[in-house]
């Protein structure tokens, strides 16, 4: 199930900062605008427990499936979590 909040559909979940940046500019280069959306106490301290670390990876809602292909097409898309 897609959650839409405010226009946007989450279409990845990272368990951090570093991976959630790798899948936006992935979604950038094939032209898919992105948003970031977390928790500030996980980037500042860096945690990663209950969820914490959790970063969305969102796009407006019109270009979810696009995105969701594109995952799909990423080199290391068996390991990727997608949503």
């Amino acid at each position: 199930m897609t959650m839409k909040e405010e226009g946007f559909a989450i279409v990845y979940r990272a368990s951090g900062m570093a991976e959630a940046e790798v899948v936006r500019s992935f979604l950038e280069s094939e032209g898919i605008p992105v948003d970031l959306e977390y928790e500030s106490a996980g980037k500042v301290y860096g945690l990663t427990l209950d969820g914490l670390g959790e970063v969305r990876v969102r796009v407006p809602a019109d270009w979810a499936d696009e995105a969701r292909e594109a995952l799909k097409r990423h080199p290391d898309s068996g390991s990727l979590g997608l949503v």
